[in-house]
């Protein structure tokens, strides 16, 4: 399992370029084989880590993630090839629904079909990552054109998939999936199966499990699963993140939390990587009661970056 490390995730944090770029040249110092950032209304995280790519060298650089109704498909896939040429090929593409009561109360759009709209997008989408061209006509796109990015790779795309239906389509037609809130047993009983066995019906690689976790290094775990709670609050209220905390059988997102001394965090970690997780996503968060835990947090996960689990 290959660790990464996220950034964006929690309010508060220096969200400035020149700080996400310092922290992602720190990452690949560090051995991180990955740093992902959020796309939320902040910075846009497709052309933040295309300037990152310009100070690295190594470390994958990946949107966690983007949404899609607001961006066409053309349009995304031509941003992401450009993100790919300016990192020499390590950008990665996370996309996903965000959630009704945005698309719909704040931008107005309709999200009335969301497994549709995925579907059509991503019959768009790729093949114009891969350089083909595309002649579609569907319910909700209707696109002839094809893109040619000098330098260009074909970026890994990876789709936020919670529900058993969006895992089998990310399994069919993308390289995998990315999870957040979704803890050990949701899993192992529900996610990895459910792509892993869509992709093999598809004839598709391995998918990529790229799952996200609050996670704190620390002796304090009452009040670092505190602080998890009134932290990443928002989270549980989100029909879809509530869907996956209940199969977990998770009063609230404190209860999937990475918590506890480094013995405990990587007897954790190793539990992830047996059961199918193939990526680590690692979301740092501060512990008023133990103000070290942050950087203690970060040590570990570096250090299982560096030299496995």
């Amino acid at each position: 399992m290959r660790i990464g490390i996220g950034f964006g995730v929690v309010a508060g944090e220096d969200g400035s370029l020149p700080s996400l770029i310092a922290r992602c040249e720190r990452a690949e110092q560090d051995g991180f084989a990955s740093a992902w950032l959020t796309h939320i209304f902040g910075n846009d995280a497709v052309i933040a880590l295309a300037l990152a790519g310009r100070s690295t060298t190594r470390i994958e650089l990946g949107t966690f993630v983007v949404p899609t109704y607001p961006r066409h498909p053309v349009a995304l896939a031509q941003q992401a090839l450009t993100a790919s040429a300016a990192t020499g090929g390590r950008f990665t593409l996370g996309i996903g629904l965000s959630h009704k009561v945005l698309i719909e109360n704040i931008l107005g759009l309709d999200y009335s079909k969301p497994i549709r709209h995925t579907r059509e997008y991503l019959s768009v989408l790729m093949p114009l990552m891969e350089g083909q061209p595309v002649q579609y006509r569907g319910k909700e796109f209707r696109v002839s054109a094809r893109l040619s990015v000098p330098g260009a790779g074909r970026p890994d795309v990876i789709v936020a998939a919670l529900g058993p239906q969006m895992l089998a389509l990310a399994g069919r037609m993308a390289d995998g999936t990315g999870t957040w809130m979704g803890g050990p047993k949701y899993l192992e009983s529900v996610a990895v199966p459910a792509i892993t066995a869509a992709a093999r019906e598809a004839g598709r690689k391995a998918p990529r499990i790229v799952s996200g976790f609050p996670i704190a290094v620390t002796a304090k775990g009452d009040a670092a699963k505190a602080a998890a709670a009134k932290i990443f609050a928002g989270y549980g209220a989100m029909p879809s993140y509530r869907a996956v905390l209940d199969r977990e059988g998770a009063a609230d997102p404190s209860s999937i939390a990475i918590v506890g001394n480094e013995t405990e965090v990587r007897a954790r970690l190793r539990h992830l990587a047996g059961i199918g997780v193939t990526d680590f996503l690692g979301a740092m968060y501060p512990v008023e009661a133990d103000p070290g835990a942050l950087e203690r947090t970060y040590a570990l996960l570096a250090s299982a970056a560096q030299s496995g689990l």
